[in-house]
């Protein structure tokens, strides 16, 4: 049987994608002079290429668990003509730890007689902080920049190398989001080289990368680096986050053959071990088939003289502060999410083996909470897993007639209701509008398929299919005459305006009369994306309820 997360995700791996090697250009920043290459974007605009363009040091050898370095300038030609490595993850080929790159693409280079300033779109990828990169073949730009903006890929470390944390000052945690702040930077100083307004930045990602953005949003190092900010299908607001995650870093120091006595002893040692080995092991982590879904967490680091904290405080309790970034803000969720789940069982099912079903109905106490991410082993934890069973599956087996339940409670405690719970937050606490959304479309591809030609609802991340060619997950491109062609025009113009005035205009909406208003807590409104979008009222209401119950927040 395939795993869940393979199957959650579809993917397939394929080689570095380099059929954008066009023609080539160069552009002189403030870092050097960059060689890039050219493709051609849906619609048959030039797309100005530049892929594997360091912005950090390579963090090697005492580097590894260190806050990246800015790249230093170059006086030669950096060729950015052929795709980058990615960060060490799995699934992924042509890993590197000289993976800190950042891919820029642009249809428009500024000259001297036409300076050009287009807003910048930066996207963190998707992937639980284990998976994917920023890649051309994950994410490639032939359908975003059909607008007028410049859209840069972040790669970022990802697992034990982006997120060892053993809560003192040797590893206090949190290096993949810092990465990302070393990007924006990176794009504030060099972007107005490829024609992009450094004081237009949006900042944007899915799944792990829509997590970071909340993050960026609360974070005092990100200030300054974004003006708005896209947060799709990503949050982690159920529970508090830690301040280290030491057994995550004595497991990985074991499965490496480490010393765990000391954090110096343990880091000496891991710094001494092959890439490979880390990315090898990544899968030891699970505990229960693909669960716990988010392993590696950000953390609330601990106070260090002369170290900047990328995450200082709570989350939840920075923005009931007011202290975060009040920008404009779209967030949203797809409307099946973690759907994937049932399709695993099924399989299994239907090959007359129930062992996950099985596992689910008679080990329940113990998987629940990993399964669904809250605190374990206590008496408060019992009486979660007691209301969330008989909630979500009444006094019925979990098994084919109870799907729906099983798709439902993963949806909710990964992604739904944490982004729920995001968005009143940040709503009632900031100054700016936030625009909430359920994407309803269902098209002909999905992550999640109940057979090879089937999708199963609508799944998490399936909205990225119409702002980015996924080559390497399967997605095939979508030709003029693909019935997926509107919907690809609604959200590329959505995402664009909004990139472009803070506003998710499109004519799709206006010429329907449909004005996707900010999110009022009391209203509950979001925009439901489909074939035909509509304003509505209360998202599963009765389901956000029963988590605010057995979540309550603590008064100011």
């Amino acid at each position: 049987m395939k795993s869940l997360f393979v199957i959650l995700l579809s993917v397939i791996v394929v080689l570095a994608d380099d059929d954008l090697a066009g023609e080539q250009h160069e552009v002189v920043a403030p870092i050097g002079r960059i060689r890039g290459s050219t493709t051609t974007s849906r619609l048959g605009k030039k797309i100005y290429s530049f892929r594997g363009v360091r912005y950090a040091e390579p963090p090697t050898g005492p580097q590894r668990f260190q806050v990246a370095i800015p790249a230093a300038d170059w006086t030669d030609v950096f060729d950015a003509t052929k795709e980058g490595p990615a960060c060490p993850a799995i699934f992924e080929q042509n890993i590197m730890e000289d993976c800190l790159r950042v891919n820029v693409y642009t249809t428009k280079l500024p000259s001297k007689n036409d300076p050009v300033k287009r807003p910048v779109l930066v996207f963190f990828h998707p992937g639980g902080f284990y998976l994917h990169s920023g890649q051309s073949c994950n994410f490639g730009p032939q359908y975003l920049l059909d607008k007028d903006i410049v859209l840069v890929t972040v790669n970022y470390r990802l697992a034990s190398l982006g997120f060892l944390s053993t809560g003192d000052s040797m590893a206090p945690g949190n290096l993949g989001l810092k990465d990302q702040v070393v990007a924006l930077r990176w794009v504030q100083r060099n972007i107005a080289a490829f024609g992009g307004d450094p004081d237009s930045v949006t900042i944007s990602g899915d799944s792990a990368g829509g997590l970071s953005v909340l993050l960026h949003m609360v974070s005092p190092m990100s200030k300054g680096l974004f003006h708005r900010a896209i947060m799709m299908s990503g949050s982690a607001m159920i529970e508090p986050f830690p301040t280290e995650q030491l057994h995550l870093a004595k497991k990985q120091a074991e499965l490496l053959d480490c010393p765990i006595d000391t954090t110096g002893s343990m880091l000496i040692c891991l710094n001494s071990k092959p890439v490979e080995n880390f990315t090898d092991t990544i899968s030891k982590f699970f505990e229960w088939y693909d669960d716990p879904i988010l392993i590696w967490t950000p953390v609330v680091e601990p106070e260090i003289p002369g170290v900047e904290r990328f995450l200082p405080e709570q989350p939840i309790d920075l923005i009931r502060k007011g202290k975060f970034h009040m920008v404009p803000l779209i967030a949203g969720v797809t409307k099946n999410e973690i759907n994937g789940v049932v399709v695993s069982a099924n399989e299994q099912h239907k090959l007359g083996n129930d062992s996950m079903l099985n596992d689910l109905n008679n080990d329940w106490y113990r998987l629940a909470p990993i399964n669904f991410m809250y605190e374990r082993d206590t008496p408060r934890s019992k009486h979660i897993s007691t209301e969330l069973r008989r909630f979500y599956f009444g006094d019925k087996p979990i098994g084919p007639e109870t799907y729906d339940g099983l798709e439902n409670i993963y949806s909710d405690s990964v992604i739904i209701y944490p982004v729920h719970r995001s968005v009143r937050l940040i709503a009632e606490n900031s100054d700016q509008p936030v625009y909430f959304y359920m994407f309803s479309y269902q098209g002909r591809y999905s992550f999640g398929m109940w057979n090879t030609t089937t999708p199963y609802g609508v799944a998490h991340q399936d909205d990225l299919q119409y702002l980015f060619f996924m080559k390497s997950m399967k997605f095939p491109f979508f030709e003029n005459n693909a019935p997926e062609i509107p919907m690809v025009d609604l959200i590329t113009s959505m995402c664009s305006n909004f990139v472009q005035t803070g506003q998710p205009l499109s004519s799709a909406l206006e010429t329907k009369n449909i004005t996707w208003e900010p999110y009022l807590s009391e209203r509950d409104n979001y925009l439901e994306i489909t074939e035909k979008p509509t304003m509505k009222t209360g998202l599963y209401p009765d389901r956000m309820q029963k988590w605010d119950s057995l979540f309550p927040l603590n008064s100011k």
